[in-house]
């Protein structure tokens, strides 16, 4: 049966143990000096070299020439306290775990007593010392405290916080550590040349990052790799394969995915890795660590020569092109996603879903509002910009005719607006195939007489000047120049002028439409006759005038009839009023008037036209407040006729016109 790696290069002595300098340096010293206490404790993770260590004090203290930090390795002690030596009876090894309770600490106590068979101390290594119970410790205080010259006591654990209070306080405690990537690959390099098996270099960091910065656990994995070698001694696929390790190439993949942005790779990279039958979890862990890797490469350049990145020459030259492409942001944001992502592995019953999640936020920063996401965003779009690619959603270069031309004003107009508008187009065709500027038409029409060359002149009415202006109003020399076409067009911001003034009269010109200009007059439209009336108004009737005077300039006279006053229809032609004595029930809904303005409700009733007797007068202005303004929402959301029904519901107390 062949002897175990670890088991095989057990260090002799301290100058052959690796990795732990701060600890042998000062046994050394001590052992040289001859300042020797009863009592040490060796901490540190498992296989670090505490029990090696705890051998060769007992060794060293025990030769014939000695106490020395170098024994001679000849003498009978020396070879009964070597690696592969049967050991001796002045030494004894505990193993707490089985044999920390109190009666064996008791027996320990007795044999302690007893002076050395053949040697000039009796050392006791007690390994997992953790695992003694407080009785057990208890029974053993006294001699610990004050044991005999020729008695020493050696701790061994992995947990030295649970180790008795009162026992750690009596001892010198020296803490061992994992041992460095470069003192590790070292003692494998030295370990193979001994075995005579060629292994790849890109082996190394694999077995190396099995291990952990355990010297037993990364000699382990190199007997199991050694031991499974073929002809061709340890190649990297067969490593790869046994130990269950990424490999290299698929996170290279993910990797330069991620850079790029491209979605279809880093997800095709993961059905790849799911096919080949990875785990997710060891691939978000080896992913994790390329990402501190990179986050090394990225903020110290020269971490592959300090050792602080361990790979392949090839893998390096991969990485630092990586690093160069990812900004720090983005792969610390990167490393955080797949740290937290770890987490939600553990109990996840698909962890490739869970894996297919981590990388979409990778992906998609704008869905995250932290600091990280921004940040990553910020360097996207700085890589973009220093590539000459326009960011996404920023537009491209403006061409020379569009920096020359000026940008048309945007308008606002609500639903009944733009079909106001639709229709005021559809009923000039003929406008809209002129295309000539309005200072151009304004200098044909002042021309005395055409050229010779010239087409001759249309007997048709010339087109009106359409008023321009640099803020956006209609403004011309005179008020009167603007026709009807002409006020249409620029009715949405007549309409944004009366707002400005009065969000009530605003509402009301919902759905009214203007007819006519003349000269200065103006006459509006509107389909519902209780709106017409209350339009009618002079305060409305001034709004609108000042509205027409900021937009168009000049001064303007406004009125506002219906469709059939303007059409010639007389009384008789309109609907037939329904008479009260039809609907009984009608009369009591009614009675919404006063008994103190009766008498005048009775003198406006007379001056009401006979086309619709059953509709009720307004409020007067000082018997009833004015309705309230209705909020933008409802304004823009609501249609012309329906606003009209609310209002004579709301506002006259009338039951709405059906």
């Amino acid at each position: 049966m062949a002897l175990a790696l670890y088991r095989k290069y057990r260090p002799a002595t301290f100058a052959e143990v690796v990795g732990q300098e701060h600890v042998t340096e000062p046994l050394r010293t001590a052992l040289a000096s001859g300042r020797i206490n009863h009592a040490y404790l060796f901490s540190g993770p498992r296989g670090c070299g505490k029990t090696s260590s705890a051998r060769i004090m007992a060794r060293s203290l025990n030769c014939e020439k000695g106490p020395t930090p170098d024994p001679c390795g000849e003498c009978g002690p020396c070879r009964a306290l070597a690696p592969e030596g049967p050991g001796s009876v002045d030494v004894t090894e505990l193993d707490a775990a089985s044999h920390g309770g109190v009666d064996d600490a008791r027996e320990l106590r007795d044999r302690a007593f007893y002076a050395p068979a053949e040697s000039r101390y009796r050392v006791f290594i007690i390994d997992e010392a953790h695992m003694v119970t407080p009785q057990g410790f208890n029974a053993l205080l006294k001699i610990v405290e004050e044991p005999p010259e020729h008695l020493i006591f050696i701790f061994a654990t992995t947990e030295p916080d649970k180790v008795l209070t009162t026992i750690r306080s009596r001892t010198h405690h020296y803490p061992f550590r994992l041992i460095p990537p470069s003192a590790m690959r070292e003692l494998l390099e030295r370990n193979v040349a001994a075995e005579g098996v060629p292994v790849e270099p890109a082996v190394y960091p694999l077995v190396i990052r099995a291990g952990g910065g355990s010297a037993r656990d990364t000699q382990s994995v190199l007997d199991q790799l050694l031991a499974g070698a073929g002809p061709e001694g340890v190649t990297y696929e067969r490593a790869v394969a046994l130990l269950g390790v990424t490999d290299s190439a698929l996170i290279d993949a993910v990797v330069d995915a991620l850079a790029n942005d491209d979605a279809t790779n880093v997800f095709g990279t993961i059905d790849r890795l799911a096919e080949a039958g990875h785990d997710p979890r060891r691939f978000a862990t080896d992913l994790l660590d390329r990402f501190r890797d990179l986050i090394l490469l990225r903020s110290v350049p020269e971490a592959a020569n300090n050792g602080m990145v361990s790979a392949p020459e090839e893998q390096i030259e991969r990485m630092v092109g990586q690093a160069e492409r990812l900004q720090p942001g983005t792969l610390t944001r990167y490393a955080e996603i797949l740290h937290n992502g770890l987490l939600e592995m553990r109990g996840a019953t698909s962890p490739r879903l869970v894996l297919e999640l981590l990388c979409s936020r990778m992906l998609l920063p704008e869905v995250a509002d932290d600091s990280g996401a921004v940040l990553q965003r910020l360097e996207r779009m700085e890589r973009r910009l220093a590539a000459g690619v326009p960011a996404a959603g920023q537009p491209s270069a403006p061409s020379a005719e569009s920096e020359t031309r000026p940008a048309p004003e945007r308008v606002y107009q609500r639903p009944s607006q733009r079909a106001a508008a639709q229709q005021e187009r559809a009923a000039r065709p003929e406008r809209a195939s002129v295309s000539e500027s309005p200072t151009r038409r304004a200098e044909t029409a002042a021309a005395p007489a055409p050229s010779p060359t010239a087409q001759p002149a249309p007997t048709a009415q010339p087109a009106p000047e359409r008023p321009t202006s640099d803020t956006g109003s209609a403004s011309a020399g005179a008020s009167g120049a603007v026709d009807v076409a002409g006020l249409r067009q620029y009715w949405p911001q007549v309409l944004a002028a009366v707002r400005s003034q009065s969000r009530s009269t605003e509402a009301l010109l919902t759905g009214a439409t203007v007819h006519s200009v003349e000269g200065t007059a103006v006459t509006l439209t509107h389909p519902a006759q209780p709106l017409v009336r209350r339009l009618s108004e002079p305060r409305n009737l001034d709004c609108i005038a000042r509205a027409l005077g900021q937009v168009v300039s000049g001064t303007w006279s406004v009125r506002c009839v219906h469709p059939s006053a303007l059409a010639g229809d007389e009384p008789s032609a309109a609907p037939p009023a329904r008479a009260p004595q039809a609907r009984p029930e009608q009369g009591k809904a009614r009675t919404f008037q006063r008994p103190s303005d009766s008498a005048a409700r009775e003198g406006a009733r007379a001056r009401v036209t006979t086309s619709e007797p059953d509709i009720p007068l307004p409020p007067e202005p000082d018997d009833e407040p004015y309705p309230p303004e209705p909020s933008e929402q409802e304004t823009e959301s609501v249609d012309p006729e329906t606003r009209a029904r609310r209002l004579i519901t709301e506002h006259l107390g009338a039951r709405p016109i059906d």
